[in-house]
């Protein structure tokens, strides 16, 4: 019985541990996993931005088996430092069905990710698109200017934003897991 538990706990702590290592990333902006911001947070950042310019570069990918064509409509930007911008990729399915996708994402050098500030971004929701269907995401941003009183961030001219798309489980085969719990 003992056993049981503690199989069944292990378990339990694998299935978590991705959902927990991406919340502890998101907080930290550890391994140059983005932060998450408000239009608030952006506004005090613009209030504050000192004219300073640095260059983005934006990647896309897809994984092994995801039939998408996936790009950025703009390889890179120059932007001021702690103003808005917006970028966009577009994703076609070049499958022959509808493909449900999610993207995860990365900012390198790893010690950006703290300051690289989404407000509005595609990787927060799936993205479900018909066979031959193609969309425009936009991704609204900021560098936050804190990012120049880091002495780990002298030198850097430079930030990379990558997205790799991922297919999802099918909303039937999600289902058919359901049915057989």
């Amino acid at each position: 019985m003992m056993a049981a538990a503690g199989a069944l706990a292990m378990l339990g702590l694998g299935y978590a541990a991705v959902p927990l290592y991406q919340m502890f990333c998101q907080v930290t902006g550890f391994g140059g996993t983005t932060m998450k911001a408000t239009e608030a947070d952006a506004a005090r950042a613009e209030a504050i931005a000192t004219g300073k310019t640095i260059s983005v570069r934006f990647d896309a990918s897809t994984s092994a088996g995801m039939p998408w064509a996936f790009k950025p409509t703009k390889a890179t930007q120059t932007v001021t430092i702690g103003q808005r911008d917006i970028a966009t990729y577009t994703a076609r399915n070049d499958g022959s069905q509808p493909i449900t996708g999610a993207a995860t994402f990365n900012v390198t050098p790893e010690q950006a990710g703290k300051y690289f500030n989404k407000i509005q971004c595609f990787c927060f929701t799936e993205q479900t698109l018909l066979p031959g269907q193609e969309i425009t995401m936009p991704v609204l941003y900021y560098v936050d200017p804190a990012m120049l009183d880091d002495p780990n961030m002298a030198g850097v001219q430079q930030i990379t934003l990558s997205y790799t798309f991922h297919r999802q489980r099918e909303p039937q085969q999600l289902a058919a897991l359901d049915s057989t719990n």
